[in-house]
């Protein structure tokens, strides 16, 4: 029963338990051992586990075709979507790979993976390459965990002058309550909030009025006994005047 109730914050409403932790990536899974089974679906239940050794996990439902490939196979790939691959995004994740070749409907490439014979999506950004450690049941789900056994990433968005990898050129977008976002603008980078801050640098002591008078007074009087060129030595009277 939902009910409404005051916090610290102000009122808050109450709703029962539910997957409401977003965003989330829109990644594509591509998966298949051979060209005749080659497939992709679409995934939201997915993120990483661990760093070492890198481990990532996508969460599926035993009804979806890519199911039974996965588990037979082992493999899959995890393919970062962008704005470009937003409405494949969306098809892959309503049409089944049981009546529709997939790639040649949203006119992808199934390109070569370096460590696994699941495809890459040759027009994504970052294609990761998995190998299934661990498949756990969880109910309308089973999460398939696993290695990250290789990474590839496209070219045109590494900076040649400093060899970074720039993944918001490529204009990623992320699955949030049923709709698809765009990233928006940087807010900081990582440990941003803890860096030091460069030390101000001296400021001028105020100068007082009768101070700065003084100053004034002195300089008119030097200038008059002695005129200065600008390298500030005395002018040399024209010799025979």
């Amino acid at each position: 029963m939902l009910g409404l109730f005051v916090s610290l914050y102000g009122m808050k409403e109450s709703w029962k338990p539910g997957t409401v932790l977003y965003p989330l990536p829109a990644v594509l899974v591509s998966c298949g051992a051979a060209p005749e089974e080659y497939n992709m679906l679409t995934v939201a239940w997915t993120g990483t586990v661990c760093s070492e050794p890198p481990m990532c996990f996508v969460s599926i439902r035993p009804s979806r075709h890519s199911y039974d490939i996965i588990r037979r196979t082992g493999e899959f790939v995890i393919n970062l979507t962008t704005e470009r691959l937003a409405r494949a995004a969306d098809w892959c994740g309503v049409r089944s790979g049981r009546d529709f070749d997939k790639f040649r409907e949203m006119g992808l490439t199934p390109g070569r993976a370096l460590h696994v014979a699941a495809p890459i999506i040759g027009e994504s950004p970052v294609n990761i390459e998995c190998r299934v450690r661990q498949i756990v049941p969880l109910g309308s789900h089973d999460m398939f965990i696993a290695e990250v056994v290789g990474v590839q990433v496209d070219a045109d968005f590494i900076d040649p002058d400093t060899g970074k990898f720039c993944l918001e050129r490529a204009c990623p977008i992320v699955y949030s309550h049923g709709e698809y976002f765009a990233l928006g603008r940087a807010l900081g980078h990582f440990g941003w909030s803890v860096r030091k801050k460069p030390a101000a640098k001296p400021t001028a002591k105020p100068v007082s009025k009768a101070a700065s008078g003084a100053s004034a007074k002195r300089t008119a009087s030097s200038s008059a006994a002695a005129p200065q060129t600008g390298s500030g030595r005395p002018k040399k009277r024209p010799a025979g005047k």
